[in-house]
């Protein structure tokens, strides 16, 4: 028994090495790029706004979008190659502010609040802001009154918004993380109208019947620029390449490609009903493959320190034993997503180390689950019985021996069941990943959403993909369980 053990924990760290040296190729330029360009830059982006910036997941994996076509032109006229990173619209300032990204470009506008933090370019596109509803009694601004109205969190449309809930009693606000969450709220009837950029809402009006939409007053946008991080010569670069786009024609022909309005009634899809064959299973189902990299991981990471922490624990040196409740009680006390979002965004601020997302989530659900395995394992080495830890000593057998030949292995047997279940806990929870834009199972069901305007069906995939996970975590360890309990 003790050499399978052994075998199986070789072969698990075997795959950690492996597994974490792939995760590393993520955001690298293909091998075409680099032949072209000796430097890289990175851009940060939100790949649900259409057409700024999405995926087309019918066709590819790649993002693409008016944003990502600029960014590309720019980039290859200075002389870099471009990586494109996916996020939350709202976590992109704090991704250029903390140095994760060298600009942002997400047709984003630059307000008061985002120019403390972060440098823009000059305007490279401006439009109108929306009210786009399904509700046929709301046609202009003072029939939202008590109506819910959505935006999207730190857009500038939320800005909007609340000159609107000055101007309008009752105004309920709704804020949503995406674009594609607000038309999905209203599809469904919790939210009445949300305020949408014309170039973006186009695209929702064209596929979706039930929608319309009428302009803002006096409310011309700003526009849309590149964010920098303070100081950066980027800024001054990018401007030089905007006015060489706009005086060419080039990005009047970018406007034309990605902007076009194609508004015809008869060929609208009606987004009712349900309808698997309009989404792209295939492209959700490559996730499995980053989430199950992911799980591993973390399950080997959390296993091995686990153990450290409950040895520490039930130890008589007393430093080691308040260093293990500490640790427990910080990870354990505070949410998962914040300490998600701590290693992701502030690593770099502290640290200067551009950590991978796939690093940042595996340490966070690595070090989290470390705290519980570890009360888990420290249960069960106090429920093996007292008596074979003094004939053990009383025996001469060394205190380390004593524990990795004897009292662990009972030890194991007894806490199996409840290590399973932070095991399947851990897999379903790894769809947090998705908010620092890992593609996995969960990221990849939101953007199939965001693409087709259909978001029941990719979650249902999601759903189904999980679930036999989880099941087959439920088979294996009942049958680690039986082949334990038959003492092999």
């Amino acid at each position: 028994m003790a050499r399978k053990k052994l075998a199986v924990l070789l072969f698990a760290a075997i795959m950690l090495i492996g597994l974490a040296g792939q995760s590393f190729v993520q955001g690298v330029p293909s091998a075409e790029a680099k032949e072209k360009h000796a430097k890289t830059l990175v851009m940060g982006t939100s790949a649900d706004y259409p057409p700024y910036e999405y995926i087309d997941t019918a066709k590819s994996n790649e993002i693409i979008g008016f944003d990502i076509d600029i960014a590309k032109h720019i980039a290859d006229e200075l002389g870099y190659n471009l990586v494109v990173k996916d996020m939350d619209f709202n976590g992109l300032v704090p991704a250029v502010d903390s140095g994760r990204v060298d600009f942002v470009m997400a047709g984003m506008t630059p307000n008061e609040e985002r120019k403390q933090k972060v440098d823009f370019s000059k305007i490279y596109y401006s439009a109108q802001q929306l009210i786009v509803t399904n509700d046929k009694n709301i046609k202009e601004i003072e029939d939202l009154k008590g109506k819910a109205l959505g935006v999207q969190l730190g857009s500038i449309q939320e800005k909007e918004a609340k000159k609107i809930t000055d101007k309008v009693d009752e105004v309920k606000l709704e804020k949503r993380n995406k674009i594609p969450d607000l038309v999905q709220e209203l599809q469904t009837g919790r939210i009445d109208a949300a305020i949408i950029e014309d170039g973006v809402a186009v695209e929702y009006l064209n596929k979706n019947s039930k929608l319309k939409a009428f302009v803002i007053p006096n409310t011309g946008s700003a526009g849309s620029a590149a964010a920098f991080p303070k100081g950066s010569k980027l800024t001054e670069q990018f401007n030089q390449e905007i006015d060489k786009m706009k005086e060419s024609g080039e990005l009047d022909k970018l406007v034309q490609k990605w902007f076009k309005i194609e508004k015809k009634d008869s060929e609208k899809e009606d987004t009712s009903g349900i309808d698997f064959s309009a989404i792209s299973i295939p492209f959700i189902l490559k996730g499995i493959i980053t989430t199950l990299k992911f799980v591993s991981v973390s399950i080997v990471l959390g296993f091995f320190l686990g153990s450290l922490l409950a040895l520490m624990k039930i130890a008589k040196f007393a430093p080691l034993r308040w260093f293990a409740d500490a640790y427990t009680s910080i990870f354990r006390g505070t949410p998962l997503i914040l300490q998600l979002l701590f290693f992701y965004f502030a690593t770099p601020q502290l640290t200067g180390y551009e950590i991978s997302p796939f690093l940042a989530g595996v340490l966070t659900f690595g070090l989290n689950s470390a705290a519980y395995i570890s009360e888990i394992i420290r249960a069960g080495i106090n429920a093996v019985d007292k008596g074979q830890r003094e004939a053990s000593l009383a025996l001469g057998v060394p205190y380390s021996k004593m524990m990795r030949q004897i009292i662990l292995p009972q030890a194991l047997k007894n806490i199996l069941p409840a290590l399973m279940n932070e095991f399947i806990t851990l897999t379903k929870e790894s769809a947090i990943i998705a908010v620092i834009g890992v593609m996995d199972i969960m990221r990849r069901s939101q953007i199939v959403g965001a693409d087709t305007y259909r978001y029941f069906e990719p979650l249902i995939v999601a759903g189904l993909i999980y679930y036999v996970m989880v099941m087959a975590l439920t088979v294996l360890g009942r049958m680690v369980e039986r082949r334990m309990s038959r003492g092999d």
